[in-house]
Formats: structure tokens, C-alpha cells, sequence
């Protein structure tokens, strides 16, 4: 079973919902990254995803994309990412998820990529602008060495959803609005009724809602009717704002913890 599974299979005997988190690799630069995932990781997150930094990013907002510009100034790119994760896997056995564009997986190569990332540690990947159909190579390369983790959004047809559902593995991300990431005041006043729809179809698999979620009111909402909340931007502002200093994983930490203790309630 992998740590993925391990840890919503647990959660779920607790009677708990995951709280994943996400942080851009390389922002502040690539030496701070695995100091910030362990402050996550204390702090209460279940899984964290690292953000791999691309030029196009065209599901993020503004909060990310300059996040991606910084971390791509300093230098990091995939490979030094994925090799990044083994000095991670010496701190924590957290879930580690790298969330990518497919031009980096492309220019990497399918094979070298999953082979190096999965002799570093990693469990999962995201690929936002990777459709089902062209989906399948790197599907059946991955197998079951590494978690290929689908998306959903409000537009996703049942039907489709179903087919998306039977491929996916590791947990559905569902992407809570329609556009792209970011914090928001509000979500959509239907999204209860949508995450109960999708978490139905989804059965087994389990649900995680995110974009746009950054409160602990929010997480509260969201977090009962899926199996897991993503927070993203929220936690990107905090490095963007103090760093990795001592005073910034302090406020990350906190922010995470007022999370979990929403999840939690």
C-alpha cells in the first residue's frame, strides 16, 4: 500500500479528512523547500504537494505564477526537484505530490521521470493540462510505482467523471470553481451539492476539493462533504511574504494548524 493510501485509509478509521497542502519547490529557493515541508508537516498537513515552476502556468493565478517566477530565477527546474526529495525523505515520510505542466514531464521523458521520481520519494503527480485521452502513456508507465492523480471541475459531465474516476488513482482533486487558483472571499453556493454528487460517483476513490479555499470557515464547509481540502495560495502568500525565516514557517505553521483544527471541529 502506498503512503498515499496508507495515510487516507487511516484518516479514515480516525474519522478525519486530509488536509493537503501546497507549496512551490524552489520558492524561496530549493534549500528552503524541504524546511517548509517539514513545518507543514508538524503543523498537521497530511500530504503536500510541491508545485514544480513552469513559465506557462496556465491554471494558477497570480499568487503562484509569481511564486513559479521566483523559483524559476533561482534555478529550479524538475530534476533538481525530484533530487531535492530525497533530502525531504530523510526529514519526513509525509505523502509528497509534484504538481507539473506537461512540457517539463515531456522534456524530461515519461520513463526517466517516473523512475527518478519514484527512487526519490515521491508518490504522486498532477498533471492540470494533461486530459484523460492523452492521459494513458503515462498511466501504464506509472502503474503502480506512482500515483497518477486525476482532476475534476463543475463542468465535468457524470459520464466523463465516471471514466475519470476508473482511471484515477491516489485521490480526485476537484477543482472547487471554474478559472484558476487562487484565494477567494466566498465559493460557489452549490458546491455542497456538487462535492456530494462527485464524492457518489467517485466511490472508493477519495475526494479532495480545492482552489480557493483559505479560511478555516472554508475548510470547515468544505471538509464535510469531501475526504480532503487542498490549500494552496493561502500558504504560497505567507512564504511570499516572510520567506523560510524562522518568523515565516512560524506563520505557515499557524495558518496550518488553525486548518487542521477546522478539519478537525
Amino acid at each position: 500500500m502506498s503512503r498515499l493510501d496508507e495515510t487516507f485509509a487511516q484518516l479514515k478509521i480516525e474519522g478525519r479528512k486530509a488536509l493537503i497542502t501546497f507549496i512551490t519547490a524552489g520558492d524561496p529557493d530549493l534549500d528552503a523547500t524541504p524546511d517548509l515541508v517539514e513545518t507543514l508537516a508538524e503543523s498537521g498537513a497530511d500530504i503536500v504537494e510541491l508545485g514544480v515552476p513552469f513559465s506557462d502556468p496556465l491554471a494558477d493565478g497570480p499568487t503562484i505564477q509569481a511564486a513559479s517566477l521566483r523559483a524559476l530565477a533561482q534555478g529550479a527546474t524538475l530534476k533538481k526537484i525530484i533530487a531535492m526529495v530525497k533530502e525531504i525523505r530523510q526529514r519526513t515520510e509525509i505523502p509528497l505530490v509534484l504538481m507539473t505542466y506537461y512540457n517539463p514531464v515531456y522534456r524530461y521523458g515519461l520513463e526517466n521521470l517516473i523512475a527518478d521520481a519514484v527512487a526519490a520519494g515521491v508518490d504522486g503527480l498532477i498533471v492540470p493540462d494533461l486530459p484523460l485521452e492523452e492521459s494513458e502513456e503515462l498511466r501504464r508507465l506509472a502503474a503502480e510505482k506512482l500515483a497518477v492523480i486525476p482532476l475534476a471541475a463543475p463542468t465535468t459531465p457524470d459520464a466523463r467523471l465516471t471514466k475519470i474516476v476508473a482511471a484515477g488513482r491516489g485521490f480526485l482533486y476537484y477543482v472547487t470553481v471554474t478559472g484558476i487558483t487562487g484565494t477567494r472571499t466566498s465559493l460557489p453556493e452549490e458546491l455542497s451539492q456538487s462535492l456530494d454528487r462527485v464524492k457518489k460517483i467517485a466511490g472508493d476513490l477519495p475526494l479532495a476539493a480545492g482552489f480557493g479555499i483559505s479560511t478555516p470557515e472554508q475548510a470547515r464547509t468544505v471538509g464535510a462533504h469531501a475526504d480532503a481540502i487542498i490549500v494552496g495560495s493561502a500558504l504560497v502568500e505567507i512564504v511570499a511574504q516572510h520567506g523560510a525565516s524562522a518568523a515565516g514557517r512560524q506563520k505557515l505553521s499557524d495558518k496550518v494548524k488553525a486548518l487542521r483544527q477546522a478539519l478537525d471541529d
